[in-house]
């Protein structure tokens, strides 16, 4: 099993930033991609950010790129995400997620096994 938990959310004004973290443990193998999803109330979850095991690699949702930016730090087990020129319509709940061993980066819930409790991103106006 693998255990992952979320830190860092919080309110926040328009056009701040936050550092969003997730803390790997339990059998864990860096040979697992990771990513980001959040969910707005009364919406579905959604995709935002995924990084491949060796962090070379990167892809983003539209309405993120260019603010946000994903990597991890294998030695620490440790995910994270940068949010900068953060929007009102940036506050959700954020989840992050970690694959099979192996797994691609992929922007399909679908990909990935394990989930965080999730933290609150708020955004005011």
């Amino acid at each position: 099993q693998v255990q992952l938990v979320e830190s860092g959310g919080g309110l926040v004004q328009a056009g701040g930033s936050l550092r969003l973290s997730c803390a790997a443990s339990g059998r864990i193998s860096s040979s697992r991609a990771m990513g980001w999803f959040r969910q707005a109330p009364g919406k579905e979850r959604e995709f935002v950010a995924a990084i491949n095991w060796i962090g070379t690699s990167t892809v983003y949702t539209d309405s993120v790129k260019g603010r946000f930016t994903i990597s991890r730090d294998n030695a620490k087990n440790t995910l994270y995400l940068h949010m900068n020129s953060l929007k009102p319509e940036d506050t959700a709940v954020y989840y992050c997620a970690a694959s099979r061993i192996d797994g691609s980066y992929s922007s399909s819930s679908e990909s990935y096994d394990y989930w965080g409790q999730g933290t609150q991103v708020t955004v005011s106006s």
